[in-house]
C-alpha cells in the first residue's frame, strides 16, 4: 500500500529527498508520490514537518 500526500504539502522539499525509491516528484501545488515506485517504507513522513504523507 502506497503513501500518498494531502493537500496539507507545503512544498519543502523534504520528502524527495528522503525517498529511497525516487517515487516523489513535485505536481502542481504539492508533491506526489508514484505509487507504483513507493516502498511504504515511510521516510517521507518521517521527515515531513506537517504530516502531508500518509499510507492509504
Amino acid at each position: 500500500m502506497a503513501y500518498v500526500i494531502s493537500d496539507d504539502c507545503i512544498q519543502c522539499g523534504a520528502c524527495e529527498a528522503e525517498c529511497p525509491c525516487n517515487a516523489i516528484s513535485e505536481g502542481d501545488g504539492k508533491y506526489v508520490i508514484d505509487a507504483d515506485a513507493c516502498a511504504d517504507c515511510g521516510s517521507c513522513a518521517d521527515v515531513c514537518p506537517v504530516g502531508a504523507p500518509q499510507a492509504e
